[in-house]
């Protein structure tokens, strides 16, 4: 079940929403998760496989018992939000739609009346268009489980051989641009830092995930593993490496992506690394200070399932309202991702370094990139004031610093681009 965020705009209840929610009613009431599937995406499928969504369904069933009434609450194009009365307990659904009618999204939360945060509003249209002098190509690496498709933006007018910059995404189902159709985020940042360094002679390579955009993959997401994210980082370093068109390869992790690029980087042909709001402690004491400001019944229900991890152990019994971030489908992830601590692995590496780090971003506190630059001293560290998580300037305002989540066409902040095409071209 996927997690939407941010505000809500008040419109009537569409009526394919309701025939989809009734549908949804029925085929849950019946046990019957398969059929549900059935009505999803082809991008959820790949996104929430069967197995994983049965277990999570039949687990709803047991904990939670019939679904017994429906009242709309909001719409917000894709998004219908409904006060959902189980036998056993209330909560929040929401529920996403494509063109097509097949479900998008779900999500389930408790409900406390009509919150701010119910649902976000329609992604704005991707309209940021590449600038002129910039040449994109389509790239293909294969993996043991399948390929990785990226985006090679190249400068028209250079001579000689140019740096390139690997660019490798944050966490959640984001894509090669920076976007995500499935938490309502639209933001192009990263197609537009691929912009900006193309203007400058720098050429990038930006991809999606694997399971997410047009990356193939055999691993379902019960299988993922944080290793799988560094193997394909792996795989695009030396992909790059044999092209005679480039003279050093640098890599910039974005939040989840900044660990996934130290690692990464360790002991490999790379030039630079950039971490982007990355964290400078491990995943489980990050989510562990997040979960503080959830009510006591989320909070202590994830703390058991992580006491439960630390002893290998995974807990197939979650509170409905932890799926999004802890159900048993991704737990075993979850403890791949917990075992790295940031600091170490920047220790590790043996090249020039930057972190960045943005004083408005809601995810990541400069504290994070202060221990980075504590644990290698060498590092360049650049703190960019009134810059948030998706590198755009916002202010501390939760609710106006959210929106810009949504405004694909607002620009990066300046600050930023500047200290990255400062280090690349000072890289040698």
């Amino acid at each position: 079940m996927l997690c939407f965020a941010g505000r809500i705009f008040a419109q009537t209840e569409p009526a394919n929403y309701k025939v989809a929610l009734n549908r949804f009613i029925h085929l849950y009431n019946a046990n019957q998760p398969d059929s549900i599937f059935n009505y999803f995406s082809p991008e959820m499928k790949a996104a929430l496989p069967l197995e994983s969504f049965k277990t999570t369904t039949l687990q709803l069933r047991a904990q939670m018992g019939s679904l017994d009434r429906t009242d709309f609450v909001k719409f917000a194009s894709p998004i219908a939000s409904y006060k959902a009365t189980f036998s056993k307990g209330t909560y929040l659904l929401n529920i996403a739609l494509n063109d097509k009618n097949q479900f998008t999204g779900l999500f389930l939360k408790p409900f406390e009346g009509v919150p701010a945060d119910v649902a976000a509003p329609a992604p704005a249209a991707v309209t940021f268009a590449m600038d002129p002098s910039i040449q994109e190509t389509p790239v293909l690496v294969k993996n043991l489980a399948g390929s990785i498709s990226g985006t090679l933006a190249m400068p028209k007018n250079v001579t000689g051989k140019i740096p390139v910059v690997i660019i490798i995404a944050g966490s959640g189902p984001t894509d090669r641009d920076g976007n995500s159709p499935k938490l309502g985020l639209s933001t192009n940042a990263y197609k537009m830092i691929a912009n900006e360094l193309g203007k400058n002679g720098i050429a990038s390579l930006r991809y999606d995930k694997r399971l997410v955009g047009k990356s193939v993959s055999s691993t379902t997401e019960d299988q993922l593993r944080f290793e799988d994210y560094v193997e394909d980082g792996v795989n695009l370093i030396n992909f790059l490496t044999d092209d005679e068109r480039f003279s050093r390869i640098i890599i910039l992790g974005h939040s989840e992506g900044s660990l996934v690029g130290m690692l990464s980087s360790i002991d490999q042909p790379v030039k630079g690394f950039i971490s982007v709001a990355g964290a400078g402690d491990s995943a489980d004491n990050i989510l562990t200070e997040q979960m503080k400001s959830q009510p006591t019944h989320i909070s202590e229900g994830f703390k058991r399932m992580l006491d439960s991890l630390k002893k290998g152990k995974t807990t197939d019994n979650i509170d409905p309202s932890l799926y999004f971030i802890a159900r048993p489908g991704i737990q075993k992830y979850l403890m791949s991702w917990f075992r790295y601590d940031p600091t170490r692995a920047i220790k590790r590496l043996k090249i020039p370094i930057l972190i960045v780090q943005g004083t408005t971003d809601l995810q990541v506190k400069v504290s994070n990139a202060e221990k980075l630059k504590k644990a290698k001293s060498d590092a360049v560290l650049e703190i960019i004031p009134e810059m948030n998580h998706v590198l755009k300037e916002a202010p501390a305002d939760k609710d106006k610093n959210m929106a810009t989540y949504n405004e694909p066409d607002l620009p990066l902040k300046p600050e930023f681009i500047k200290a990255v095409i400062s280090f690349v071209k000072k890289v040698r």
